[in-house]
């Protein structure tokens, strides 16, 4: 049986639009918020901050674990650390019944600035199938690889413990508790290699899914997620970010130009992706606040979810708030009393787990959910409601589903303020709202309560399903 897991939908509230608004209208509309599930409550709890510290330190006992580092050795390099990542998610499907998929991922690289002889860059995959819709993936994902100062550098010891044995072992911690439950859509735990060398893990497993038409609504890339003490000497263990771009890369000239009309510049599908990691943060995960940060990544740099958006699926980078550059990318040393290095003492498990149970819980409330609608439309032009349409998801595949939500904003807002649930219909017609004033989406429900991200109209906010 799938675990039932719901969202309580919020306690109305009378909003004050531009129109008077009829009493039945007032009694349907809702904050846009939900209340905490007891199911998905329960999964926070679940991850282990000293599980996540031993996988971390077994990963930092490799030395190094350089794209071009030692792949033979039983005990050093990037291939000893793979093996033993494949080992603990055979480990994981076995206590399940063999519920995982695991298998490598591989592709040969070559003449590349940072790769220029043939490498066989090799990532670890984990596949726990959905009941009803094997075929829609949410996907979260860590890096294997490490380095220090000279990026070139594959033979001195690169421990790399927060940047990213931390997003490794939460992805891993993330299979041993999501395997105990049964869900619609399929999850993926990844572990991708090549990251520092060019996001190359990343790109061979967008390149694959494109070719095999895998539908994926979501990748939550984790890169650095343990450390809590940043270079600007701020100590914080209650807030994290969450990158995301804004318009697609994949947008085309026709769709840019119908954007400049209709907005939608911040409602991307990434964009609405961090809007809901950010409301499980609120209510699933205590004392931790996520900023949403509205740029592709860090500014002038890269990540691993980079490669997924630039084929057009829905991702975001999840990671700490104050980075220390001093343990990142730095031979270990010790300079005029400074110690540099990405060692196992800049890693706070607890802030490790926290985030982890942030990604767990989103990982299951989005594959619990049925598929976020597609082809939503929206008109009312020079008219006092908002009409919208959308194309019903597939029955077949979506057993759970009762019907859809209709949320909007006000444009300079950050977050859905208001909803209303229409029931198990394709169009619907918001009263005495109207379209100039407000952003709008669409979202799928279950019957449970669970929801899909919000659709944005048009081609901008389609999730591609």
């Amino acid at each position: 049986m799938v675990s039932k897991i719901s969202f309580v939908f919020g306690a109305i509230a009378s909003v004050m639009l531009s129109h008077s608004t009829v009493a039945s209208d007032i009694s349907q509309t809702n904050q846009a918020g939900f209340n905490a599930n007891q199911i998905l409550a329960q999964i926070p709890g679940q991850i282990s901050a000293s599980r996540i510290e031993s996988d971390i330190k077994k990963l930092v006992s490799f030395g190094t674990r350089h794209t071009l580092s030692e792949t033979k050795s039983k005990t050093r390099g990037i291939g000893a650390a793979r093996r033993w990542i494949k080992s603990e998610f055979d480990k994981i499907s076995a206590e399940c019944g063999g519920c995982l998929t695991v298998y490598y991922q591989s592709e040969v690289i070559s003449g590349e600035k940072r790769i220029p002889n043939a490498t066989e860059v090799v990532s670890v995959i984990a596949i726990q199938k959905g009941t009803s819709d094997p075929n829609r993936y949410v996907v979260m994902s860590g890096d294997i690889d490490s380095r220090i100062s000279d990026v070139m550098n594959f033979t001195d010891d690169s421990p790399g413990a927060n940047d990213n044995a931390s997003g490794v072992a939460g992805t891993i911690e993330a299979a041993r508790v999501l395997s105990k439950y049964q869900f619609h859509g399929s999850i993926i735990y990844a572990a991708l290699s090549g990251e520092e060398q060019g996001l190359f893990g990343g790109k061979i497993m967008a390149k694959k899914a494109v070719e095999d038409g895998w539908h994926i609504e979501a990748v939550l890339n984790n890169d650095m997620i343990g450390n809590i003490q940043g270079v600007n000497g701020v100590i914080n263990n209650t807030t994290a970010r969450i990158f995301s771009e804004g318009t697609r890369a994949t947008e085309t000239d026709s769709e840019a130009r119908s954007r400049r009309f209709s907005g939608g510049e911040v409602d991307s599908a990434s964009r609405n992706l961090a809007r809901y990691i950010d409301r499980i943060a609120d209510i699933y995960i205590p004392n931790l606040d996520t900023m949403m940060i509205y740029r592709l990544d860090r500014f002038g740099r890269g990540g691993h979810h980079r490669p997924f958006n630039q084929v057009g699926f829905p991702a975001v980078r999840i990671m700490e708030t104050n980075e220390n550059y001093q343990r990142q990318h730095q031979d270990i040393r010790v300079e005029n009393g400074i110690s540099y290095g990405d060692t196992i003492d800049g890693v706070d498990f607890d802030y490790a787990a926290k985030l982890t149970g942030l990604n767990a819980v989103s990982l299951a409330s989005m594959a619990s959910a049925p598929t976020p609608p597609n082809k939503v439309t929206i008109k009312g032009a020079v008219e006092p409601d908002t009409t919208f349409s959308w194309e019903r998801v597939n029955a077949d595949t979506n057993p759970q589903l009762i019907g859809y939500k209709i949320y909007w904003r006000l444009t300079d807002s950050s977050q859905w303020q208001f909803s209303r649930f229409v029931g198990n219909v394709n169009n619907y017609v918001l009263k005495n709202v109207v379209i100039d004033n407000y952003f709008f989406g669409v979202a799928s429900v279950a019957a449970d309560g669970t929801e899909s991200p919000v659709v944005f109209p048009g081609a901008t906010g389609n999730f591609g399903m």
